[in-house]
Order: C-alpha cells, then structure tokens, then sequence
C-alpha cells in the first residue's frame, strides 16, 4: 500500500504558495477579461437569430478577424453551431447551440 502526503507548511498546501510565489501577469488577466467579456457580447448577439461574421462585426463594432477568431473558439468548444450559408455563398450563418 502507497501513502500519499500532502506536502504544505502548517494550514498551507503546496498549491496555495505556489499562488503566492507566482503571480499570474496582468496582461494575461486582461486577455482573460477580454475574451469573457467578447464571448458574452457574441452569445448575446446570437440569443435571438443566427448570424454571419460580417453581421456579429458590424454590430460589436469589431473587426472581421477577431469575431471570427472568438467564433471559432466559441464553435470549438460547443457554444455555438453553423446553421446554413448566405444566399451568396460567401459567409456561414452562426447560432447558439441548443444544448451548449
């Protein structure tokens, strides 16, 4: 049988100081912050019809490559889903995932 100890200092655990030694750099909470408050501004727009990149750009006021680049992360990780192509066949069509 292997015993298994926790290594810490008092109350401590190894994690906790590990928190304490290295700090998590502010630009990195800032990407964070970006990428949450985008995902929300994407998913919102979507709530009630789908839409194409172009569209979710003009309305976020935001340029064609980072919605595209936060749609696709937002389709990788099953929050949204392509439903159709335009009438010209040049942009898909985006909508929430039902069970996303």
């Amino acid at each position: 049988m292997v015993k298994v100890k926790i290594m810490g200092v008092g109350n401590k655990k190894t994690v906790l100081i590990m928190k304490e030694k290295r700090q998590v750099p502010q630009a990195v909470k800032d990407n964070l912050k970006f990428f949450v408050r985008t995902k929300k501004e994407i998913l919102k727009a979507l709530k009630d019809k789908k839409k194409t990149v172009p569209d979710l750009s003009e309305e976020l006021n935001m340029p064609k490559d980072k919605v595209l680049y936060f749609l696709m992360s937002l389709l990788k990780y099953g929050f949204v889903e392509v439903d159709g192509i335009d009438d010209m066949d040049e942009y898909f069509y985006y909508k929430l995932k039902e069970n996303g």
